[in-house]
């Protein structure tokens, strides 16, 4: 189906193998005044010829993808198509994929965590040429970067009860489940919950379960 490119707008591709994920990025994208989307490919071979025919300003590409990745899509799309900017999408907040996005030549990297404004924003800051990388794994790069500087925070400083209460949130529990299971009051698992992340110089909940993972806690 051929699309008529109307001016001004953001031009869009959209490669994901999930169909569901590709109708709710097109329906998000066609939504605003400021992006249209062009085409919408499952895999990357198809990403690349899409990339050489329409020249869209802007690739969402997951990493990934099956049987090959965005990583490998991505190389292919900057090749044949240098004017496309290419934003990597991925399940995974791990910095290194991040950064190896970036040395393919990726212009941002987010994951499916991040908010449709953060998605939003990532495009927008990418097509005026700046990088773009999602608070998620930011947040990650900046306590790897504070670990290396000063060690890594010691659980020493925990209570018996934080450190309960850290043990359950790696089990995935809720505040209002941790408050159940102790017996405690969900405003009294709250304050605990601040109080761990204010000793162990961590941002937020998902600084804190990446710290429990990397050290094996």
């Amino acid at each position: 189906m051929q699309t008529t490119i109307r001016m001004g707008k953001i031009t869009i591709l959209l490669v994901d193998d999930h169909k569901l994920i590709r109708d709710s990025w097109s329906f998000i994208l066609n939504s605003d005044s400021r992006f249209q989307v062009i085409g919408e490919t499952s895999n990357a071979d198809e990403a690349v010829e899409i990339s050489k025919d329409k020249k869209p300003e802007i690739v969402l590409m997951d990493i990934n993808m099956t049987p090959v990745n965005g990583f490998e899509a991505t190389k292919l799309v900057r090749k044949y198509s240098p004017g496309s900017k290419v934003i990597g999408i991925s399940m995974h907040s791990m910095p290194a994929y991040a950064r190896r996005m970036l040395q393919l030549g990726a212009m941002g990297y987010v994951t499916k965590n991040s908010s449709k404004d953060e998605l939003l924003t990532a495009i927008v800051e990418v097509h005026n040429g700046k990088k773009y990388i999602c608070d998620e794994v930011k947040n990650i790069l900046a306590q790897q970067e504070l670990e290396e500087e000063g060690g890594p925070p010691d659980m020493n400083v925990l209570s018996r009860r934080e450190i309960e209460i850290v043990q359950l949130i790696k089990e995935g529990l809720s505040s209002k489940e941790i408050a159940l299971r102790l017996d405690i009051s969900l405003k009294t698992v709250e304050v605990h919950r601040y109080n761990i992340l204010k000793k162990l110089s961590l941002k937020n909940t998902a600084a804190l379960v990446n710290f429990i993972n990397a050290h094996g806690l």
